[in-house]
C-alpha cells in the first residue's frame, strides 16, 4: 500500500513563502505523475500543479509564477515551493500520486493559511 506523507503547511502573512513536502513511501519513479491539489471547504478540490515523471509539469493558471513543482527522486519526495503567498492560496494541500497500473493514491492533506 503506497503512502504519501505531507508536510510544510502553515500559517503565513501575504507575501511570504512556504515549501511543501510529499514523502512517497515508495519509489516515485514508480508513479506516472505526482501532483499537488487544494481544497476548500464548500468547493470541489482542483489542481495546483502536476508533474508527469519524465515530462511536462503544468501549473493552474491562479499560481503560474509563483509557486513550482519539484521533486527528489533520491528522498521519494515531491515539493511544492509556494512564494508571494495570497489570503486566496489558503486551503488544505493534498498530494497525489498516479500509479503507472491506473491506481490514485492521495495524501491526508496540509492546511495552508496566509494572512491579509
Amino acid at each position: 500500500q503506497v503512502q504519501l506523507v505531507e508536510s510544510g503547511g502553515g500559517f503565513v502573512q501575504a507575501g511570504g513563502s512556504l515549501r511543501l513536502s510529499c514523502v512517497a513511501s515508495g519509489s516515485i519513479f514508480s508513479f506516472n505523475a505526482m501532483g499537488w491539489y487544494r481544497q476548500v471547504p464548500g468547493k470541489q478540490r482542483e489542481l495546483v500543479a502536476v508533474q508527469i515523471t519524465g515530462g511536462s509539469t503544468n501549473y493552474a493558471d491562479s499560481v503560474k509564477g509563483r509557486f513550482t513543482i519539484s521533486r527528489d527522486n533520491a528522498k521519494n519526495t515531491v515539493y511544492l515551493q509556494m512564494n508571494s503567498l495570497k489570503p486566496e492560496d489558503t486551503a488544505v494541500y493534498y498530494c497525489k500520486a498516479d500509479s503507472r497500473r491506473g491506481f490514485v493514491y492521495w495524501g491526508q492533506g496540509t492546511q495552508v493559511t496566509v494572512s491579509s
